[in-house]
């Protein structure tokens, strides 16, 4: 058997192969750079989808002006600004403090309340100008309301000028430093914002992909039944046609061997063990067509028997031998289906003594074109397709992908 290249990509079918069949023996089996997905656009395999986790619920209303992360930032400031202006006071530093923490707070209302209110803005007026603006008023009306609470109702200003000036200075900072504050917190309000976005049209766009993946793979299943179909319908015909005192049994055979394998081409995914039982039942019938020219063993490790793989993929292959490599071939031949693991990957390989790549086939376009491009669909770029000939004629064609098991 021809040494198998590990690099050799995705191969096309058994046709181009046997078209382009080269003088050392192997088939020319690559496909073009660039013609496949890339392993980016590809989702591993896994045809389960699973919904867009929901996006967290904006608060609303006082859940939003007075969250604390909010309350915590505004007391945190007020509190150092506060300390800074007790530094040249007469006032006690912890008075002086909580007034600076009733102008925060208050600062921190008039931004909450016009963050949502009104919910309709003149084209002319930006929320943030309002919210700026709500907070330059607020502050000197929280300042009197400082002085006010801290000196039990009167703060006597026409009588005490150091209270004025108490005044002026807690106003003036708060105008100073609060709208910038606000600056600050709208610019990380949209930074947030702007990630949420990304994050919600991401999802929206990877679910968008899986649906698409989903409705190719449906797509490409039902091209698979129906050539399925066909090819058993005419083994069986041609049984008929010559009068063979088999086709009554095979019939019945194709009849049950259709009941279970028919529902199976309807699953997104199956496993190996189920896939090793309908080629046993299809080259059961196959060898009572012709008894004489088939004969096939068949081997998979126990511990790939649970493994994920697309439906038919073992029965295109084996499909592709009997039709390809062992009905052309006049002594007829052997077929050996060997599944086994290796790192963490599954290996396939199916090999027939059959014809060989020499003979060209007659127009299956279907079968391994449309197994290729499942695999695509299922594993991206980390699965490949090989043919290569066997000597002194055959073929075998070799399956590699990763090894994951089927979900309960």
């Amino acid at each position: 058997m021809a040494a198998r290249r590990e690099d050799e990509p995705l191969a096309t079918d058994y046709d181009s192969a046997r078209s382009s069949h080269d003088p050392g023996g192997r088939a020319a089996v690559g496909t073009p750079s660039g013609s496949g997905r890339s392993a980016r656009s590809m989702q591993p395999f896994a045809y389960s989808h699973p919904m867009a986790p929901a996006a967290a619920v904006k608060p609303r209303g006082l859940a939003l002006m007075l969250g604390w992360p909010r309350v915590r930032f505004t007391l945190g400031i007020s509190a150092l600004f506060g300390v800074l202006l007790g530094l040249h006071s007469e006032t006690p530093t912890y008075v002086v403090v909580a007034r600076a923490m009733l102008v925060g707070l208050g600062a921190m209302l008039a931004f909450g309340l016009f963050e949502q209110w009104p919910r309709r803005l003149p084209k002319w007026l930006a929320r943030s100008a309002l919210q700026l603006i709500g907070i330059v008023v607020a502050v000197p009306i929280g300042a009197a309301l400082a002085y006010v609470i801290t000196t039990g109702g009167n703060p006597q200003f026409d009588q005490n000028e150091k209270r004025v000036v108490g005044y002026a200075m807690l106003t003036f900072t708060g105008v100073l430093f609060a709208p910038w504050i606000a600056v600050g917190a709208m610019l990380k309000q949209r930074d947030a914002f702007a990630r949420e976005q990304a994050l919600a049209f991401e999802l929206e766009r990877s679910q968008l992909e899986r649906n698409a993946l989903d409705a190719r793979l449906r797509l490409l299943q039902a091209q698979v039944e129906p050539h399925f179909l066909f090819n058993t319908l005419a083994n069986v015909q041609a049984l008929v046609d010559a009068g063979s005192p088999q086709a009554s049994k095979v019939l019945a055979s194709l009849i049950a061997y259709l009941r279970a394998a028919v529902p199976r081409m309807h699953e997104l995914a199956t496993t190996l063990g189920q896939e090793l039982e309908l080629v046993r039942a299809y080259l059961e019938l196959m060898q009572m067509r012709m008894p004489d020219r088939l004969q096939f063993v068949l081997h998979i490790d126990p511990a790939a028997e649970g493994l994920q793989c697309p439906p038919m993929t073992l029965l295109t292959l084996v499909e592709n031998a009997v039709r390809h490599g062992i009905d052309p071939s006049e002594e007829g031949g052997r077929i050996d289906v060997d599944v086994w693991l290796r790192d963490g990957r599954c290996l396939v390989r199916v090999a027939d003594t059959g014809a060989g790549l020499k003979v060209t086939g007659g127009g299956l376009g279907t079968g391994l074109s449309t197994l290729r491009e499942r695999l695509q669909l299922a594993f991206g770029g980390d699965a490949q397709l090989r043919l290569t000939e066997v000597e002194p004629h055959g073929v075998c064609a070799e399956l590699d992908f990763p090894a994951r098991q089927q979900p309960a």
